[in-house]
């Protein structure tokens, strides 16, 4: 696989193949994880607008890159990690995907649903005629993972989906590129998870009592060395992982 510049774009490089930008507005994590070929775009920001530019993007980033056959990669997969509106609400933004997100998401996108997400998104800044516009052409994700699911991008690039929830939200889910990282370190992007520039927030579908054990399968799956990259700021390591879980059970009376 070529070597893609992340210079100047304003996305950060965390290993070959795979980078984070952090969106303005609610500093919302999106990444991309690039195979030969194919990629996979992580969560699609706040509105239309918003998936459009992590489009364009991508497509400056993939300009280069393409597989054997002289194909020219895009995005061809995303994961919503968690039905909030800041990760979603861009998702219409991408045609002829394949769209994964954890088992259940699908009933919240269901017509009551939607009025929530548009209600959530508006009640937190964004205009009501964004919201709404995005909202009507929200996207379903036809791929609802349960358990675990592999998510082969060409190249030896493979991802692991997760659904680790309920924890933040009813659903939630996070994806690990193994040996993504430097030194092969895996790469496991979180959701809102894990929070580095603010706390975490626990809204009216959060589930406090099993937060702790997400975060501990979330060490589980990538380990003491992986690079931890949270749906809200700076990329952690493990050790600020179990912090935030312990601060987490403290919080909510849970062990």
């Amino acid at each position: 696989m070529e070597r893609i510049d992340w210079s100047g774009t304003g996305w950060e490089e965390l290993a070959p193949g795979v980078g984070r930008v952090r969106l303005p507005g609610w500093d919302c994590t999106s990444g991309l994880v690039v195979g030969e070929g194919a990629a996979l775009l992580i969560d699609t920001g706040s509105s239309l607008r918003e998936g459009a530019r992590l489009r364009g993007d991508a497509g400056r980033l993939l300009a280069g890159v393409g597989n054997a056959a002289g194909e020219r990669a895009r995005v061809t997969h995303i994961a919503l990690t968690h039905p909030h509106f800041d990760h979603v609400l861009g998702t219409a933004a991408f045609a002829g995907v394949e769209v994964y997100g954890p088992v259940g998401i699908d009933t919240l996108f269901a017509a009551r649903g939607r009025d929530e997400l548009r209600s959530d998104a508006v009640r937190h800044g964004v205009p009501p005629q964004t919201a709404a516009e995005a909202v009507d052409v929200l996207v379903t994700p036809q791929h609802r993972v349960s358990g675990e699911w592999t998510l082969d991008l060409g190249g030896e690039r493979q991802v692991l989906l997760a659904n680790v929830g309920p924890a933040h939200s009813g659903h939630d889910l996070t994806v690990l590129v193994p040996g993504g990282g430097p030194g092969g370190r895996e790469v496991v992007f979180c959701g809102d998870l894990v929070e580095e520039s603010g706390e975490p927030q626990a809204g009216p579908d959060a589930a406090p009592a099993h937060w702790p054990a997400a975060l501990d399968r979330l060490l589980a799956l990538g380990g003491e060395d992986a690079l931890y990259v949270p749906g809200h700021g700076s990329v952690v390591n493990a050790a600020f992982v179990r912090a935030q879980r312990a601060t987490l059970a403290e919080r909510f009376g849970v062990s």
